[in-house]
């Protein structure tokens, strides 16, 4: 069985979701302690004036400090950020070849009131997924499994957890992963090579690391080409 753990993202890339691809259970990483400077609750967007980043507003006064994990941070509806974030898609993408055939998804998930931003994002990412025809894959978060809090030893007891025997990995991992730990629990580990292909976007110069959502809008049903079928 195969299994990629990654924490929770908002609009993630390509390569995110080729390791949901990869895997028969992907599990989202959720109780680890949140960083306010990473991808959880940002992405970018390939704009007329260049790259740009859309950001969900959250609650995390003091939190860093305190090691507050992911699936605790809540979002902070003070900002009307659903409705900016959508017209912003709306405006930005509004002439992409395919945004007609995902503006349903996103007005269902802009219009929700998640509380937690965990919620939010592990639900939206699971219907991208299924929007580019990942039907298969299982979906679990880690919170849901006992675990230890060790980095190497959760991700194996997660894996020993749901049964698995392959662990598909980002290719940074390289540098903390214990193999011969994976190897005496008798998993096999790969690392994710994320070389893909260009695709056609609004305007130069091209960028590799946008949020998937541009690259839906951009190639629709042949999104899959782009990422997994390469």
């Amino acid at each position: 069985m195969n299994c990629a753990i990654i924490q929770p993202s908002y609009i993630p890339w390509r390569g995110y979701f080729h390791q949901i691809q990869k895997s028969d259970v992907f599990v989202f990483l959720d109780e680890v302690q949140y960083d306010k400077h990473g991808w959880r609750n940002r992405n970018r967007i390939k704009t007329k004036d260049g790259s740009s980043w859309i950001t969900i507003p959250v609650l995390t006064k003091g939190n860093v400090e305190k090691h507050i994990p992911i699936n605790e941070i809540r979002i902070n509806w003070q900002a009307d950020w659903s409705r900016k974030h959508l017209m912003t898609l709306q405006q930005t993408y509004g002439k992409a070849p395919y945004f007609s055939l995902y503006r349903d998804c996103l007005e269902e998930y802009y219009a929700r009131h998640d509380e937690l931003l965990a919620d939010f994002t592990i639900d939206f990412t699971v219907a991208l997924a299924r929007s580019l025809g990942i039907t298969d894959t299982r979906f679990v978060r880690s919170s849901e499994i006992d675990s230890s809090p060790g980095k190497v030893e959760r991700i194996l007891m997660i894996l020993q957890s749901i049964g698995a025997d392959h662990y598909i990995s980002g290719p940074s991992a390289r540098s903390y992963i214990d193999a011969r730990a994976f190897d005496e629990a008798g998993i096999t580990i790969e690392y994710m090579e994320y070389d893909y292909p260009q695709y056609p976007q609004l305007s130069p110069p091209h960028d590799p690391k946008l949020s998937v959502l541009d690259l839906m809008f951009m190639t629709g049903a042949d999104a899959g080409n782009y990422i997994w079928k390469t």
